[in-house]
């Protein structure tokens, strides 16, 4: 009897072992390498997967996000938030972005990638800029850079034109600079994300639909929206291209105004959600910042050098952080 239960015990701790390390494996050792598959974001399983978590606010020198990009800031959202991906926005344009100071911009990156590396969740790389279509080489340049680092890792989604505005054109603009930074990153890395933006700061997903790039695989198409001014208007262009065949990833999303102001629109956003999971889309909100405006997680007077805690959430971060809780 005493042998039997031994034995017994035994077996036991080897179950709850087993347990234990299938529920404890990170995202990236859950589902493995992602692609595009019939439309839809899917696991190295070819099972479908909704990769949600925040994104960072503008990587720009003395702008209210830069000092966010720490590695402490990426394992406070993994541990406390248990999120799956989160979002680099690296600023392009403006004063202290990518142009005007690029080594300190890409410090940031490399910290954020990093820790999304250790971490075991994925990580969008954002090239974050509203006119990238005017300068290809620049964007071509930096995701090279990149892909030579992390191409190897299936950590790594590339975001490859944040916004391009309303005056720009899918066909003439946005398309053709996007097949050569697709073009440039294939040279590299053959198989992670790549997603692409659209005009009307990337809501023409309907423009789209009607003539994607076809030139490489794995291609996503980012969908942006600001609950309390985008409602059902552009779901119905998002229907257009997912029943087109179109990959769809709401890289941004806010529940406020678009401005990144006003109050939060509770109602719109649960529509939005309802959308969201009903056709499995991954998403990244707005934003990882301490910036007076009612888009940021965290209250103004917050330290980002500090550790992190759910006192310094403010009512839009409190009310992200019970989204990912209900998920």
């Amino acid at each position: 009897m005493k042998i039997k239960f031994l034995i017994t015990s035994s077996l036991l701790m080897l179950l709850l072992s087993a347990i234990y390390s299938w529920f404890s494996r990170t995202a990236v050792e859950q589902f493995g390498q992602l692609s595009i598959s019939d439309g839809k974001l899917v696991t190295a399983d070819a099972e479908v997967v909704q990769l949600v978590g925040p994104s960072f606010f503008w990587s720009n020198t003395g702008w209210s996000g830069a000092d966010f990009y720490t590695a402490e800031t990426v394992a406070y959202f993994s541990n406390q938030w248990k999120i799956n991906v989160i979002r680099a926005a690296i600023g392009v344009e403006h004063y202290g972005g990518y142009k005007a100071l690029p080594e300190d911009n890409f410090s940031r990156l490399q910290a954020v990638v990093d820790a999304a590396i250790e971490q075991g969740i994925y990580v969008i790389i954002d090239w974050h800029s509203h006119h990238a279509h005017l300068e290809p080489e620049l964007a071509v340049d930096f995701f090279q850079k990149v892909a030579r680092l992390y191409g190897d890792k299936p950590n790594v989604l590339y975001e490859i034109y944040n916004e391009p505005l309303d005056d720009a054109s899918w066909q003439r603009d946005v398309k053709p600079y996007a097949e050569q930074v697709i073009a440039a990153i294939r040279q590299i890395d053959p198989d992670n994300i790549i997603i692409v933006g659209s005009p009307t700061w990337s809501q023409d997903v309907d423009q789209v639909a009607q003539a994607p790039i076809t030139s490489a695989d794995n291609i996503a198409y980012s969908l942006h929206f600001y609950a309390a001014s985008h409602g059902e208007p552009l779901r119905q262009k998002a229907k257009l291209a997912i029943n087109a065949g179109l990959a769809l990833f709401i890289t941004e999303w806010g529940t406020i105004d678009a401005s990144g102001d006003g109050e939060i629109d509770y109602d719109s956003t649960e529509q939005w959600l309802a959308f969201i999971d009903e056709h499995q889309l991954s998403h990244c909100g707005w934003s990882i910042s301490n910036k007076l405006e009612a888009a940021s997680f965290f209250k103004p007077e917050v330290n980002p050098q500090q550790p992190l805690d759910s006192k310094m959430l403010t009512k839009n971060g409190r009310y992200f952080k019970s989204i990912l809780d209900g998920k």
